[in-house]
């Protein structure tokens, strides 16, 4: 194998190693958004139960005002009829008095099932809360995970990018541009094996003239259809 294809391959096998490093940095911000994303549906909970507390609690002293208006109502209305001289009035307030506590029957029975209610809001919201809780906990120890295998392919690309330009020394500079260009246009694999007179870039049969410049390996031999460097495996 000529050296100078053998130099490419060496580069070859960098520059891939960065590309692969390179694709798996970039998907890095979707495996963090997507980490962050198991929290939402929790703190949604949280907001919805926490709004529903509140929610029933006005509710709870809504009633109790109306109910505490009911209970002055009576007392006022009692006193009217313990002053009251004139039977037609006693009867009228006491018929008032009868209706008012029955106002104030129906709102207590509200505001026991309301606090009932309240309760059960107060038991879903704290249980909303630790479920958050224990995601938040979950997500950070993936943010924890991410920003390490963060700084771990960082480390590696970086030790691979002085690696690169290194080995570039022993590539003729003549080369490196068809190289870069191969690189960009094949998918990260500008040099390919001939294999039984084929390229196993693209599969395609070589003509004889390209079959004996890559086995004499005296110049840099291209396959005719996809413009791969072309070698013989040792």
């Amino acid at each position: 194998m000529q050296d100078e294809v053998r130099a490419l391959l060496i580069l070859q096998d960098r520059d891939r190693r960065l590309i692969a490093l390179a694709k798996d940095l970039e998907k890095l911000p979707q495996d963090e958004a997507r980490a962050k994303s198991k929290l939402a549906s929790d703190e949604a909970a949280v907001t919805r139960t926490h709004q529903a507390l509140l929610d029933c609690e006005l509710r709870v002293k809504k009633i109790e005002l109306d109910a505490e208006t009911r209970r002055t109502t009576i007392k006022r209305l009692k006193l009217q009829q313990f002053e009251t001289r004139k039977n037609e009035e006693f009867v009228a307030l006491g018929h008032e008095i009868t209706r008012y506590e029955k106002d104030l029957d129906d709102f207590e029975t509200k505001e026991l099932e309301a606090m009932e209610e309240v309760d059960g809001f107060r038991s879903a919201n704290k249980a909303a809360e630790a479920s958050r809780a224990n995601t938040r906990k979950l997500v950070e120890e993936d943010l924890a995970t991410i920003a390490q295998r963060h700084q771990r392919m960082e480390a590696d690309r970086i030790e691979v990018m002085a690696e690169r330009e290194k080995l570039l020394a022993n590539v003729p500079q003549s080369v490196i541009p068809l190289y870069n260009r191969l690189m960009k246009t094949k998918d990260g694999r500008a040099i390919a094996p001939m294999r039984d007179g084929r390229c196993e870039g693209c599969h395609m049969k070589l003509i004889a003239s390209t079959v004996m410049k890559v086995q004499t390996g005296k110049e840099i031999a291209q396959c005719e259809d996809c413009g791969r460097i072309l070698y013989v495996e040792e």
